[in-house]
């Protein structure tokens, strides 16, 4: 099994800079949804924009292959959806997935929100995982292991009614895009690694309103549920240090 990468203090302070950029980056994003943008084209354009306006780059255009800035999944796309020519409808279900290259640190964030009037059960769907994405992150203290963090998250959200995606996982970051270790929404107390200070992991809870398989579109991308069920996503880049951990993608 591949080491995580662990980072120095300078390294991390660079990712909180970088990763409060990135929390910029998509909370403009979301404003331009709540009045009314429905182009997922304009919403890639924007945060390639933004990316420049705040001294970074897009990490996701061209890393195997991507096409775009941007991952814009709707309704039944769990992740990775590709913007071009993606038109949103009033009252989907919207996941923002953005990474963020700073001073050559990477970050990665996504937040679900409704375009619009949404279904109660959709609203229920994105509550639900933003609070299992804390769950998850208030078991990332030093010498905790992995399995604390993924059943803290799959114990919550299938108490609440919905399942989590097991064939995708949140993952280290920081130095490269992907980095070791993965890590699972789901899976049982004291197992798997040890969580060690230094460790930057973006967890990333993906929770499915029905099952929880999932499938690859035919353009390689877009990951949508089998069953055509709804899904929603969130995201944050942490730091395990002493004090506990620290969330480098916020204000």
């Amino acid at each position: 099994m591949a080491h995580a990468v662990l980072k120095t203090k300078e390294e991390i302070h660079t990712m909180r800079e970088g990763g409060k950029r990135l929390f910029y980056i998509l909370q403009c994003l979301k404003e331009l949804v709540v009045h009314g943008e429905r182009s997922g084209a304009v919403l890639d354009e924007k945060a390639k924009e933004l990316a420049k306006k705040y001294d970074g780059a897009p990490s996701f255009k061209g890393y195997k292959g991507y096409p775009a800035n941007l991952c814009v999944s709707v309704n039944d796309e769990v992740v990775h959806g590709v913007p071009h020519d993606k038109v949103i409808n009033e009252g989907d279900l919207l996941k923002l997935d953005f990474g963020f290259w700073y001073n050559g640190l990477c970050t990665d964030s996504a937040v679900t929100l409704p375009a619009g009037r949404c279904l109660k059960r959709d609203m229920k769907l994105i509550a639900v995982t933003e609070k299992a994405l804390y769950a998850g992150i208030n078991k990332a203290w030093e010498r905790n292991q992995m399995g604390d963090i993924g059943y803290a998250i799959q114990s919550y959200v299938e108490g609440e009614g919905f399942s989590v995606v097991r064939e995708l996982v949140g993952h280290g970051v920081g130095r490269d895009i992907h980095e070791p270790p993965q890590i699972p929404n789901y899976g049982s107390k004291k197992q798997g690694i040890a969580l060690k200070k230094g460790m930057t992991l973006a967890l990333e809870p993906m929770v499915n309103s029905g099952g929880s398989k999932v499938f690859f579109e035919e353009d390689g991308w877009t990951v949508k549920t089998v069953d055509g069920g709804h899904s929603a996503h969130f995201e944050h880049t942490i730091a395990i240090t002493e004090g506990g951990p620290i969330i480098l993608t916020k204000e």
